[in-house]
Formats: C-alpha cells, structure tokens, sequence
C-alpha cells in the first residue's frame, strides 16, 4: 500500500527511504541530541520562555535597532530624520548605525540599501556581521521547580551608513 504524503513536504525523504540511501539531512540528525530528551526536560506547561536581550548594547544617538514588530517604513523614516537632523535639519548625523539580530538582519541590509538608493549616491554602506550570545531564562510556573537558564548564540549585523563628501 502506497502512503501518501501531504503536498509539498517529505516527497524526497520518502523516495530516498524506499530506494534505501540516506539522506545528508537525516545523516545530520543522528548527530543532534533526539528531540523528545528536550522537549520532556522543557515541558511547555512548566516552564515559561523569557527571552532576554544581549548583555552590552551601545546607547548612542545615532544606533538603531531593527526588530520585526515595528513597521518597515517607520524604521526607514527614523532612520531618515537621523540623517536628515529632523524637521529644521539641526543635529543631523553624519552616520548611524544600523543593528539587526536573528530575523531582523534581512529588515535591517533592506533599511541600508533603501537609505543609499535614496540619497543619489551621498550615502555609502559598510557592514559587520557578528555572532552574539543570548541567554533565555525558564521561569517555572510551580513553586516545585528551579529557574533555568539556556545559552545559545545567534547572528547579528551591524551596518554603517554615513555621508560621504564630495570631492
């Protein structure tokens, strides 16, 4: 009896399966811890995730940090009133720097770019990427358990956008 698959997922595991190969995904995942140690250590009813923010972040004026529940054309007209200095043009920036971590990196190299399309080739982009080291608490829901605490690292981008001067 064939088994039927839903559309779109497991076609090409299952035929890897049936012709007796293995595949590099499933090679991989021998390697990895097996995933119900983990989720009946971290049981969803017991404990809540609060994930926290990165140790040191810089507070300067002109740093922004990208996320992904704030708006895209919010950020960008931010982004712009730094540079431009506001309504009267007083205290405009000659640089910013744009942050983004995790999914935010992709909003964060589209803020930048659309910044430098925008200026007529005033503005110049330069960008570091980093990886940063996150730490979420589990906070038990009974009195019967301990706070945890997990570790995990994630990407991060940090983009320069400044004036250049004509020459």
């Amino acid at each position: 009896m064939a088994r039927a698959w839903p559309r779109g997922t497991g076609a090409r595991a299952y035929s890897a399966a049936r012709s007796g190969s293995r595949s590099r995904a499933h090679s991989m995942a021998e390697n990895r811890e097996p995933r119900g140690v983990v989720e009946a250590e971290l049981d969803p009813v017991e404990y809540t995730l609060r994930k926290r923010l990165p140790h040191r972040l810089p507070r300067r004026p002109n740093d922004i940090y990208v996320n992904m529940k704030t708006d895209f054309k919010a950020q960008l007209a931010r982004c712009q009133k730094l540079l431009d200095g506001g309504t009267r043009g007083q205290n405009a920036c000659t640089e910013i720097y744009i942050h983004g971590l995790g999914l935010a990196i992709n909003r964060a190299i589209n803020i930048a770019l659309q910044l430098q399309a925008g200026s007529f080739g005033s503005l110049q982009v330069a960008a570091n990427t980093s990886t940063v080291e996150l730490v979420d608490e589990l906070e038990p829901e009974t009195d019967t358990r301990e706070p945890l605490t997990r570790i995990r690292n994630n990407s991060a981008i940090h983009i320069r956008v400044f004036r250049v001067t004509p020459k």
